[in-house]
């Protein structure tokens, strides 16, 4: 059985006191910056009085904004740790509240600044020169003219971005705190209960008797709500739609995507890319087919290890196979991630009620926190080191830029995390002379490249698809989301969906069809990843210096700018291209490998 949070011992949880030492001081400061907001309206108004008064409201809103992150990081994850705990599900909805009372009180700084002309803003910069520090933030309002609204309008759209996000709310609710999963057996014949947590382990099993029975297992409680689910993602859906109507743009991926300056045919490139090299993908999973000795290849298969090589890591040996591994890039980097270990920011163990997968978190003012489910796996050793990848990034960032620039884009986020996945598999290759064991670590990345490029632009193909069509008037019903669920997914892994029907629900348990065309990136990252890897592991200091000063950027330009400094130019299909030559290469040593007959 999962273990309740209070039997875990304090050596693998988080440490939030660093960020307030007790539950009181959270609420004290709660009501300190719920009272300074309420003096915010009677400042409408007065704007672009002068360049005074931009200054002033610009720095008060921002370092309020600073005040309400780190509250929300304290809340958010305290409710994370175990949602089963009401005073954190209250801590979760204020903060909530807080977000949208702060952004209602704000609401006239954009629409009050869209009004001041360049030439104004221009003037404005001479008579205090102290504007100048936020040059960047304000061209990046300037570019919005045309999407921000009256004063009047904004206050509206504040006031119900809390009813907007009903939507993931709920499903947050459901997903991680209702919904019970059956008992099921696991390797050794025990009864154990499925979990977020434990789901993909099992899925690993060698016995395809328990893979089955725990897909089954998971999907017959997403067939059994899958209205709900369908009812939760229809209102995100048409809450991100409506949203970016209201704001004037084409579609809600153009409002997504314009607000960290990416052009539209960044995503397209990245599905006709992806499309191209589904051939790829086919070729992987009849090798699959073919190492299992199956000759009816299910869905439930797609996780199972092709390696019989027990190459595990226990959380233990995986903080020191991190540090090994990280140290190329540098003693300020390594020395970031040893205090990340040795000062608690890390919750390592599954828990009751611990919400499920993985993430980096934090605010500019805490440490880069980090939340696992650990399972003592190889894939659970790239987890450490994905997140591990976007802690230093923040952490980078906030020592190195103000507030204002002191967060990076959703863009830019996922290709720290998976540089440092890259680097980890080159440095296992180099490491392991045996075939078998060379054997498992070509099939982790095989897989993880499945996982991340793959199946992430498949998800992307999804969530543009069901944007598209509620904008053209389609219900989101649970029967065409999973239609058109199980018809992506026989493109892209060449099974029959009629022959796997419980696939067709797998829709309703991704969290992150709720985060606004963030998939896409994923995929990005990932392909941007292997690039910088390899200028990492094989190229001069200067690369491994750009790389850092990547990490150092934050919100200070935009990202294809960044990259661009970084060295890869991400409005081409090459490095994508570049991508799948190393997904073949592996392929192909992978296949004689097995050709071979060596790999057991």
């Amino acid at each position: 059985m999962v273990k309740k949070r209070d039997e875990i011992s304090d050596a693998y949880k988080w440490d939030l006191t660093t960020i307030f030492e007790t539950d009181s001081l959270f609420e004290a400061e709660l009501t300190r910056v719920l009272s300074e907001i309420d003096d915010v309206p009677k400042l409408s108004g007065t704007l672009i009085d002068s360049a005074e008064t931009l200054l002033t409201i610009t720095e008060l809103e921002l370092a309020l904004m600073q005040r309400v992150e780190k509250l929300y990081v304290y809340a958010s994850m305290k409710n994370d740790q175990d949602t089963t705990v009401s005073l954190y599900q209250e801590y979760q909805a204020k903060v909530t509240g807080l977000y949208a009372k702060f952004s209602e009180a704000f609401a006239f700084y954009e629409p009050e600044f869209m009004s001041l002309s360049q030439e104004q803003f221009a003037q404005f910069n001479i008579d205090k020169p102290k504007l100048q520090a936020y040059g960047h933030f304000f061209a990046q309002l300037f570019e919005k003219k045309q999407h921000v609204l009256s004063s009047a309008e904004e206050v509206i759209l504040a006031g119900i971005s809390e009813v907007f996000g009903a939507g993931a709310e709920t499903f947050e609710v459901l997903d991680n705190t209702d919904i019970v999963f059956p008992m099921v057996q696991d390797d050794t014949g025990q009864e154990i209960q499925l979990s977020h947590g434990n789901y993909i382990s099992l899925m690993e099993s060698p016995k395809r008797e328990v893979r089955q029975a725990a897909y089954e297992a998971l999907y017959s409680v997403y067939a059994q709500y899958q209205h709900t689910y369908a009812k939760t993602l229809q209102t995100n859906v048409k809450a991100q739609n409506f949203t970016a109507k209201t704001r004037h743009y084409a579609s809600a991926r153009q409002a997504a995507m314009s607000s960290h300056h990416i052009p539209e045919a960044v995503y397209d490139t990245l599905v006709d890319t992806v499309n191209a090299h589904l051939p790829l993908l086919h070729r992987y999973i009849k090798l699959r087919q073919d190492v299992l000795g199956i000759d009816d290849l299910k869905m439930y298969d797609v996780y199972a290890p092709l390696s019989k090589t027990d190459y595990k890591f226990t959380y233990e040996a995986a903080v020191i196979k991190t540090q090994d591994t990280l140290a190329i890039l540098g003693q300020d980097y390594l020395d970031k991630v040893k205090r990340s270990f040795k000062e608690n920011w890390i919750d390592v163990q599954e828990n009751k009620g611990k919400r499920s997968g993985a993430y980096s978190g934090g605010s500019y003012d805490t440490n880069a926190f980090m939340l696992l489910n650990w399972q003592d796996t190889l894939d659970n050793l790239f987890t450490l080191v994905h997140e591990m990848g976007h802690s230093m990034h923040s952490s980078f960032t906030r020592e190195s830029q103000p507030y204002v620039y002191g967060d990076y884009s959703i863009f830019l986020a996922e290709i720290a995390s998976t540089t440092n996945e890259n680097i980890l598999t080159e440095t296992l290759l180099n490491e392991v002379t045996d075939v078998q064991t060379r054997f498992a670590i070509l099939n982790h990345f095989l897989d993880g490249f499945r996982g991340t490029v793959f199946r992430q632009t498949q998800f992307a193909e999804f969530e543009h698809a069901i944007h598209e069509a509620d904008a053209a008037g389609t219900v989101l019903t649970s029967a065409y989301l999973n239609t058109l669920y199980a018809e992506l997914n026989e493109k892209y892994y060449g099974l029959s969906a009629q022959e796997n029907p419980e696939i067709q629900y797998e829709w309703a348990r991704i969290p992150h069809f709720y985060y606004n065309y963030y998939v896409f990136q994923y995929a990005t990252g990932f392909a941007a990843a292997s690039a910088l890897a390899d200028k990492i592991i094989t190229g001069s200091e200067q690369d491994r210096a750009d790389y850092l000063d990547y990490l150092r950027a934050g919100a200070s330009d935009y990202p294809l700018a960044v990259m661009a400094k970084a060295g890869v130019d991400m409005t081409s299909s090459d490095y994508l291209t570049d991508a799948f030559k190393v997904f073949e290469k592996r392929l192909i040593e992978l296949e004689t490998i097995v050709k071979k007959g060596e790999q057991i």
